[in-house]
């Protein structure tokens, strides 16, 4: 005899609330509505024969019966997943149109690509690693990471990150400007500012209490990598991200001051919700938030 198990919709659905935060964003992911939602998670309810959210208001939590739950039954769900996804396989190549920086893609989207191609050998990505790719989705590309205060709100987005603003130099000059914030010596310097970034310079000078700092010039760039290479040179102080910074393993660079300061920005994946119900990008969304990137 087989032993009765839950509605496998259910499970899925309480899955995609715990991983996505929010009983909105997971209807979404699912294409329910808020009370279809609602069903499922309380059939679950009702076959485990425990509350497993504590509801607060619109917030969901956990109870330590959902997290038992979560624990126990998300690894196993997850391999059927990935077997299944083996098994219908049809051998023909699954292709996304995938916007991208190119800072990501060389730091932390390319080193991780390899783990995707042994899962899914069959899914191929075209990269559009130009800028504006929220307004391309749905048109050139069918989803993007991009780097944002915070996506449209008829997107489905994923929050990847949360950084800090660092102030990165050469070495030679980080040494010659000290380690206290001086505005006389700033004011004669250059700062390199991305064009994604532009509020980062303001939170910077704010944190620091330089409000009043007007540098010798502001120059702009769109490239994360050729800001880099010219703080590295010596051509500017350049207000970039932390991760970008550690993640750059340039020993020619130095962060200047040792004052953490929280960006405006974080890098979200997103697509339209309906995207989701294409096998490549629900591959490529799974993969992402289970391989952390």
């Amino acid at each position: 005899m087989i032993r009765r198990l839950p509605p496998l919709r259910s499970l899925e659905a309480f899955i995609r609330v715990v991983r996505a935060g929010s009983a909105k964003t997971a209807a979404a992911e699912l294409a329910l509505s808020p009370s279809a939602l609602s069903r499922r998670l309380g059939a679950l309810e009702d076959f485990i024969g425990k509350p497993l959210f504590e509801r607060k208001h619109q917030a969901l939590k956990l109870t330590e019966e959902g997290q038992q739950l979560y624990d126990a039954v998300a690894p196993l769900i997850d391999e059927m997943a990935d077997r299944v996804d083996r098994l219908i396989d049809t051998g023909k190549v699954m292709r996304l149109r995938l916007g991208v920086l190119p800072l990501f893609g060389s730091q932390r989207l390319f080193p991780r690509l390899g783990e995707l191609r042994k899962l899914h050998p069959q899914l191929h990505i075209d990269i559009d690693s130009g800028h504006a790719a929220e307004t391309k989705l749905g048109d050139t590309i069918d989803a993007a990471i991009v780097l944002s205060e915070g996506p449209d709100a008829s997107l489905h987005s994923v929050r990847l990150d949360h950084n800090r603003v660092h102030a990165i130099t050469s070495r030679e000059l980080a040494a010659e400007l000290g380690e206290r914030p001086d505005i006389a010596k700033l004011s004669k310097q250059t700062f390199l500012v991305h064009n994604d970034l532009p509020a980062s310079f303001e939170a910077w000078k704010k944190a620091l209490h330089l409000e009043k700092l007007e540098p010798a010039a502001i120059d702009h760039f769109d490239s994360g990598q050729l800001i880099l290479e010219a703080a590295a040179q010596g051509l500017g102080i350049a207000i970039m991200h932390d991760d970008h910074y550690h993640r750059s393993h340039d020993s020619r660079l130095a962060r200047l001051y040792d004052i953490d300061v929280d960006s405006p920005y974080s890098y979200w994946f997103v697509c339209r919700p309906r995207a989701l119900q294409s096998r490549p990008v629900r591959l490529f969304h799974d993969w992402m938030l289970k391989a952390g990137l």
